[in-house]
């Protein structure tokens, strides 16, 4: 997703295609810049990710809606809810054939992440990052949480961790 709003080819020199190491950027959106901290989703990264949400102040959970919630995926959840952040859930290959992004949301209330549209409060974007398709919804989302939260540009942990 990184590359589709950068415009770059980042994660095609990384192994199996998928982030390998810790990066920060910050991208320009028609709402301001975001800061994004990438940690790896692989499971030897676990202490990255568990340090990645004390560090942050949102949350986006990428979750492949082909695969649905995985044991990383529990375990990022868990993660961020014991640091209290809030999550936004980016469902994405949502372009692939065998894609089932509402599984993808169901399996998610047996975590305690219920969607906005089902009563709860987390929000969720349906994207593709190979496509581009949601993606400037996922940034909306953003945006509108981090105004919510009161964050300002020069606050300190103005960061957004993505898993």
């Amino acid at each position: 997703m990184l590359d589709f709003i950068r415009k770059t080819k980042v994660a095609s020199s990384e192994a199996g295609g998928i982030t390998q190491h810790i990066g920060a950027y910050t991208v320009q959106t028609k709402k301001g810049d975001i800061t994004f901290l990438d940690t790896p989703g692989h499971a030897a990264f676990s202490a990255m990710r568990a340090r990645g949400a004390q560090i942050t102040d949102i949350v986006v959970l990428f979750i492949s809606a082909d695969d649905s919630v995985m044991p990383q995926t529990k375990e990022a959840i868990e993660h961020a809810q014991s640091a209290k952040v809030p999550i936004i859930v980016a469902v994405n290959k949502i372009d692939k054939e065998n894609a089932d992004p509402d599984k993808v949301i169901g399996d998610l209330s047996q975590h305690n992440i219920v969607p906005e549209e089902w009563g709860g409060d987390t929000i969720c974007v349906k994207i593709s990052a190979h496509t581009g398709q949601g993606v400037d919804d996922l940034l909306e989302a953003i945006s509108l949480q981090a105004e919510i939260l009161d964050l300002k540009k020069h606050h300190p942990r103005v960061l957004l961790w993505a898993l």
